[in-house]
């Protein structure tokens, strides 16, 4: 088995704070992603829109798109309706031969609230669930027909935010839906990693690895911060620089022959965690670990 790294954007320019990286271009991010030794990354907001722009730029810097955030709104539309929201990304990743659609309910999702404390995420009820988890196999159907897989996304301050969520929804829908496990976000939901990529490994197909700072996320859980807040205080960093230990989360990767995309990603403010300088880190610290876990790292 080998694994392939990628990195995310978010990293170089924040699409939910323009404010943050906003000056960066989208050929220092690339350039620097691939000096970094990365051979991926996903797709972000200055991206080109449409294959015949995106793959020439890509190419320029020898990367591959290794997916992207698709933010759905399924808790309020139908199956039909977000269908055909989703066409133009995923027109785009087929094009662009992107290995799956990171998806994450956004509907009532309070992390772009800066005064909305964690504790008052939104939740679904019975009901509630049973209809999201239906339309959520439709969708997942679909796009797995489509050769572009849903790998779902558990987000802080969403309806699918804990280990119980995740688990429950995985329970609950088609095996179409497929995950993507966010080492960061499982950690601050209080969550195991390590028992997810057990139990669902044949769902797994996409690895967010984020790291945590542990006194702020301490902080962060004791004040009932928000997921803003948490962020700006230094929340979440690169792989090697916060308290996560990977190897233990690697062996089991390889007990369970994984072998899709390991992406650091890594929400901070680029005044004062240099993208470039990070991504080293994130970049030294998987390959180092991958190697103590005897797991090959694909190549271009």
């Amino acid at each position: 088995m080998s694994v392939k790294l990628g990195v995310a954007p978010i990293a170089w320019s924040n699409d939910d704070m323009p404010e943050l990286g906003g000056d960066t271009t989208l050929e220092q991010c690339l350039s620097e992603a691939n000096q970094a030794g990365y051979i991926g990354v996903e797709f972000g907001g200055k991206f080109p829109k449409t294959s015949e722009e995106l793959m020439p730029k890509l190419n320029e810097f020898n990367l591959n798109l290794c997916s992207g955030w698709y933010g759905a709104n399924l808790r309020k539309n139908s199956f039909i309706e977000e269908k055909e929201s989703i066409q133009q990304q995923l027109k785009l990743f087929k094009d662009c031969n992107s290995p799956c659609i990171v998806f994450a309910e956004v509907s009532g999702s309070i992390q772009g609230d800066q005064n909305r404390k964690l504790s008052t995420r939104p939740k679904m009820d019975l009901d509630e669930s049973k209809n999201y988890y239906k339309k959520i196999s439709e969708m997942g159907k679909y796009l797995e027909d489509e050769g572009m897989p849903l790998a779902y996304h558990h987000h802080m301050g969403t309806v699918i935010e804990s280990q119980e969520d995740t688990e429950r929804l995985l329970e609950n829908t088609h095996d179409s839906v497929k995950l993507t496990l966010d080492t960061g976000h499982m950690l601050f939901a209080q969550g195991d990693s390590k028992k997810i990529i057990n139990d669902f490994n044949e769902r797994l197909i996409h690895v967010h690895c984020k790291d945590i700072r542990k006194k702020v996320l301490d902080n962060s859980l004791k004040n009932d911060l928000s997921f803003r807040e948490a962020f700006l205080e230094g929340a979440f960093t690169v792989p090697g620089d916060g308290c996560i230990d990977y190897k233990p989360l690697f062996d089991i990767l390889k007990e369970k022959k994984y072998s899709g995309w390991l992406v650091v990603e890594a929400e901070q403010d680029p005044a004062k965690a240099n993208p470039f300088e990070y991504a080293k880190i994130g970049y030294k610290y998987l390959t180092e670990t991958l190697q103590k876990s005897n797991i090959e790292i694909f190549n271009n």
